[in-house]
């Protein structure tokens, strides 16, 4: 069996652990940050929930687009 006495699993030292830790927690941060920002504009552009008209309005468009591509809309 491996001798791990005075080591970590990781096989890191500890400066080399906190390095690294720092940047995978800076990492996440800004990645957190730019999925905020895109999941904002994406509501933004198109909402995910319906508006007061409800989902009325979503088979409204729909309709619009079909004619547009001279599909036939019962």
């Amino acid at each position: 069996m491996a001798d791990n006495t005075g080591g970590s699993l990781s096989g890191l030292t500890e400066s080399e652990a906190r390095e690294f830790h720092g940047i995978f927690m800076t990492s996440f941060f800004v990645f957190v940050a730019i999925a905020i920002v895109a999941h904002i504009l994406a509501w933004m552009w198109r909402p995910w929930l319906p508006g007061p008209e409800g989902y009325s309005a979503l088979t409204d468009g729909v309709k619009v687009a079909a004619s547009y591509l001279g599909v036939p809309v019962a």
